[in-house]
Order: structure tokens, then C-alpha cells, then sequence
């Protein structure tokens, strides 16, 4: 067994390591989909933005939207804010539309704006474990069902969320 050093890269995370402690980021991910040159935006979905299963548009590349989506979903292990638009358009992977597929990829644009986001683990000695939860009633326009939200943090670091 060899010691390769400080990990700097792994599964599509970059790891950086800091006095203050360790930054996670995933910017590469823009490259995959071929977005860079995009606009970017202030916010990762519309606000107010109803989108239903059952929209009578046009269709668009299942597969495609499908990978986007999946893409999107791991960044969320270092972009906890994209969390729930990510899930939003994670719902409409049965029949995706081209307004579905705008709802996607409006959320790399977002991304875009805000490359150099991501979560940092600070050095501490706080190990208090706090929880946070909230959810919506029948938010769902299809199937009326509701959306719940948690947090865990470990000191000032979350640890889990969903």
C-alpha cells in the first residue's frame, strides 16, 4: 500500500484542504453537459413554477433527461441548495417535456453563477448534534401528495440532508 497524500479528487468531488478545513465542490460537472457558456441566474427554479407530469407539450429526450437528472441529484452531496429544485424535476423523469427539460436546465444555469459554491467542513471541537425538519401540505399538483425536508448538522457542519 502506497500514501498518495491528501485526497485532491474523488468520484467527481474536489476536495480541498484548508487550515480552517476541508471545501468540497463539484464545478466540473458544467463540462458533462456542455454549459459553460450559458447564462447564469439567481435562482435555481422559478418561483412559483407548477410543473405536472401530464403537460401536453412537446417531448423531449428521455435518456438525456434522465442523465441530467442524475447528474444533478449526485451534486447534491456538495450543493445542498439545489436540493429542492433537483427534486422538483426528479419527478417528472416518466414522460419529461421540453418545459420540463427548461425546468433542468435552468438549474445549471444557476449552477453557473455560483461555480464556486460548495460545502465546507470546518475544523472544531462541537460535536452537537441538532435536526431540522419542514414540509409543505399536498404540494404536489399531480398526485397531491407533500414534500419533506430535513438537516442534520454536526457542530456548525450538516452532516445529512435531504
Amino acid at each position: 500500500m502506497t500514501d498518495l497524500g491528501l485526497m485532491s479528487y474523488y468520484l467527481g468531488l474536489e476536495v480541498k484542504h484548508m487550515k480552517e478545513g476541508i471545501f468540497l465542490s463539484q464545478a466540473g460537472m458544467q463540462k458533462k453537459f456542455n454549459l459553460l457558456d450559458c447564462n447564469p441566474v439567481n435562482t435555481p427554479m422559478e418561483t412559483n413554477l407548477n410543473l405536472s407530469k401530464f403537460e401536453d407539450e412537446e417531448k423531449v429526450n428521455q435518456t438525456l433527461f434522465k442523465s441530467l437528472v442524475g447528474s444533478l441529484r449526485y451534486l447534491t452531496c456538495s450543493r445542498p441548495d439545489i436540493l429542492f429544485a433537483v427534486g422538483v424535476i426528479s419527478r417528472l423523469m416518466e414522460a419529461p417535456t421540453s418545459s420540463h427539460m427548461k425546468a433542468a436546465k435552468r438549474i445549471f444555469h444557476y449552477l453557473k453563477g455560483t461555480l464556486d459554491f460548495g460545502k465546507f467542513y470546518s475544523r472544531s471541537n462541537d460535536f452537537t448534534l441538532k435536526g431540522f425538519c419542514d414540509s409543505d401540505y399536498a404540494g404536489d399538483i399531480d398526485n397531491w401528495k407533500s414534500t419533506t425536508a430535513f438537516v442534520f448538522f454536526m457542530g456548525d457542519c450538516a452532516i445529512s440532508w435531504c
